[in-house]
């Protein structure tokens, strides 16, 4: 590794470092690119040469702290995997320093299309077609009925979401437990 390239590396580390601070501290809304070039001691086209907003920013700082604790390899029990993958998303939805961060994060994709698009590519997608290729598995095996896959991830991940976003309360394991539970008894006995 070239000199330049681990200072550049250590500036993207520094930069991503920053962002997660601020957002910790004061919060999403008042994270700027100006405060995060301050605080990680770059200039702002630095940022700017990775990142086309404060959102990607936040995004890859996230992913990058948080990334495998969010995956669930999966294993022979596609139901005891997608009961693990609603615990770990509600667990990281109520988390004290990562809940309300991902919350804003998810809030402003609405008005930052670059956000809206990486988040689209690196969170929604994979977590939702490894849930639907769970519950292909599960539908195949027989352990649901004939189901919509699309649909049915739908109804597990919605209401942790609309709780998160709508009321927000955090949604606890044991909340994603009884989520789990209503659903499969729905899938469960579903037959067209």
């Amino acid at each position: 590794m070239t000199t330049a390239h681990r200072r550049s590396e250590q500036a993207r580390q520094a930069i991503m470092r920053a962002a997660l601070e601020i957002c910790r501290e004061q919060g999403y809304a008042r994270l700027t690119m100006e405060g995060v070039a301050a605080k990680a001691g770059v200039g702002k086209q630095t940022i700017y040469r990775w990142w086309p907003s404060k959102g990607t920013v936040v995004l890859d700082a996230f992913l990058e702290e948080l990334g495998p604790a969010i995956e669930v390899p999966p294993t022979t029990d596609e139901l005891a995997d997608l009961r693990l993958s609603l615990r770990r998303a509600a667990e990281l939805l109520s988390h004290p320093r990562y809940g309300s961060m991902l919350a804003d994060l998810v809030g402003a994709l609405q008005h930052d299309e670059a956000l809206a698009a990486e988040f689209h590519k690196r969170v929604y997608q994979p977590v939702r077609q490894q849930t639907v290729e769970r519950i292909e598995r599960a539908r195949l095996s027989g352990a649901i009925g004939n189901v919509d896959t699309g649909l049915a991830a739908d109804l597990l991940f919605g209401p942790l979401w609309f709780r998160t976003l709508l009321t927000r309360q955090p949604p606890t394991p044991d909340y994603a437990d009884q989520i789990v539970d209503i659903a499969l008894a729905g899938l469960c006995a579903a037959t067209s």
